[in-house]
């Protein structure tokens, strides 16, 4: 079985950075695309930022320029680098990752979620 763990999220202010990290563990052959997404009260959830497993990136518009993405695939875990924080980046923040599993075919996982609070 393979489970994807959050970490990282918290209360910060405006302008302030955090950095979010998820590690899928479990019997895992190897795990291809991952990525964050968020959802707000109210919102559909949304892709904030991938990354192949050959380190390729695409962020959503609204975070281009303050967030990276990047990961370490010995370690089965990407991080997410938010810098200049804002409010309107308020969410639960959700990995996710596409796994091939030791004992089975392709995988789509989720994590549970990490909540993302910005004051103002």
């Amino acid at each position: 079985q393979v489970q994807l763990v959050e970490s990282g999220g918290g209360l910060v202010q405006a302008g302030g950075s955090l950095r979010l990290s998820c590690v899928a563990s479990g019997s895992i052959f190897s795990v291809n695309a991952m990525g964050w997404y968020r959802q707000a009260p109210g919102k559909q959830r949304e892709l904030v930022a991938d990354i192949t497993s050959h380190g390729i990136s695409n962020y959503a518009d609204s975070v281009k320029g303050r967030f990276t993405i990047s990961r370490d695939n010995a370690k089965n875990t990407v991080y997410l680098q938010m810098n200049s924080l804002k409010p309107q980046d308020t969410a639960v923040y959700y990995c996710n990752a596409a796994v091939w599993p030791e004992d089975g075919g392709l995988l789509e996982v989720w994590g549970q979620g990490t909540l993302v609070t910005v004051s103002s």
